[in-house]
């Protein structure tokens, strides 16, 4: 099925957790939480092992909710994973992670094979997002011989292509260096679709419009970035 090209400034995805935990092996990841989250723009921090990475699987289906419920833009991602799936993409900290075929180009025309888009249409389609993110003369690339910047953006090229309404990134920035985490910055900042950016780069998600800080689980704080970001500095101190 085909899907529209997003707006310049598309709507932002609604994500409601109702009463929604995770346990794993009898511990608790995630803590019942009831949360709406309507912005486009929403930073996730937290110490290492809080729960950070849990909470954003949970929007795409990665993970479903050991209890209650989690819906994004409605659909339950429980019962209706696939439709999710195809509205949330999620880019992982390390791109080795989601890149499986060697070639940038092939790797990025082999969801739009599978999801029918007719064959004519996609190197068009796979050309237009490298453009987009400025990365054009990558794409007959091997993808083992990118730098660690231009791996992560043709794992974000493979994810958008896709044209999802929200991107879940999960720690996009760890393994860059300043250049490349600048780089990555200026493309998220960017983004026409809605990002929910967890993260340990507190200057990513200034510009935010949320900012949740996850503690043991639970959603410790909930604010404008300076003062969520304020409080995470007193308590991690």
């Amino acid at each position: 099925m085909r899907h529209p090209d997003p707006p310049a400034s598309a709507a932002a995805v609604t994500v409601e957790l109702d009463r929604a935990s995770v346990e794993i092996d009898g511990r608790t990841i995630i803590a019942p939480t009831t949360l709406t989250l309507t912005e486009r723009r929403i930073g996730i921090i937290g110490a290492n092992g809080s729960g950070k990475s849990t909470f954003a699987r949970l929007l795409n289906g990665l993970i479903v909710p050991s209890s209650g419920t989690v819906r994004v833009g409605g659909l339950d991602t429980a019962k209706e994973a696939a439709r999710v799936r195809r509205m949330v993409g999620f880019v992982f900290q390390n791109p080795d992670n989601q890149i499986v075929f060697p070639i940038v180009a092939e790797d990025m025309a082999f969801g739009l094979k599978n999801s029918g888009l007719p064959k004519a249409e996609i190197p068009a389609r796979v050309a237009a997002e490298l453009s987009r993110l400025g990365i054009g003369h990558l794409a007959e690339r091997a993808s083992h011989s990118l730098s660690g910047g231009e791996k992560q953006l043709a794992a974000l090229a493979a994810v958008l292509v896709m044209r999802p309404r929200l991107v879940v990134f999960d720690e996009p920035t760890t393994l860059l260096d300043l250049r490349n985490r600048n780089r990555i910055r200026a493309v998220i900042d960017a983004l026409a679709e809605s990002a929910l950016v967890v993260t340990h780069d507190l200057d990513l998600v200034q510009s935010f419009e949320r900012v949740l800080v996850i503690e043991d689980g639970r959603i410790a704080a909930d604010d404008a970035p300076a003062a969520a970001i304020a409080w995470y500095r007193e308590r991690a101190a």
